[in-house]
């Protein structure tokens, strides 16, 4: 298995309650730090419109979308509130020395 790995933003550049627009590997990624400090990086496109979600509000472990009010579970792209109701893609995180990496070719599977 290959590394895919690329640095995106340092970790101090990404306050708690926020969301970064950063590309890796072509993908448009929405780079979000939940309330309680966890990363996450997630498909930067509202399933329901075409919005970027790093233009939302980010509450506790969910990030809203702007326009029509979609609200996304971090960890596993679902949908929690209406009007979207298709998940948006979750790619996994690895912090090393202070930087941020993703991995723009891979998704991460929720647990049930």
């Amino acid at each position: 298995m290959s590394d895919a790995f690329v640095p995106v933003a340092a970790l101090s550049d990404l306050a708690p309650g926020t969301a970064l627009d950063v590309v890796a590997g072509g993908v448009e990624i929405a780079l979000v730090r939940d309330e309680h400090g966890g990363v996450h990086a997630l498909e930067d496109r509202c399933s329901h419109d075409d919005i970027a979600l790093s233009d939302g509000d980010v509450e506790g472990c969910t990030i809203e979308c702007w326009k029509h009010g979609s609200q996304f579970d971090l960890s596993t792209g679902r949908p929690l509130q209406l009007p979207a109701v298709r998940p948006v893609r979750v790619m996994p995180v690895r912090l090393e020395d202070g930087t941020v990496l993703v991995d723009p070719t891979a998704t991460v599977q929720p647990t049930s």
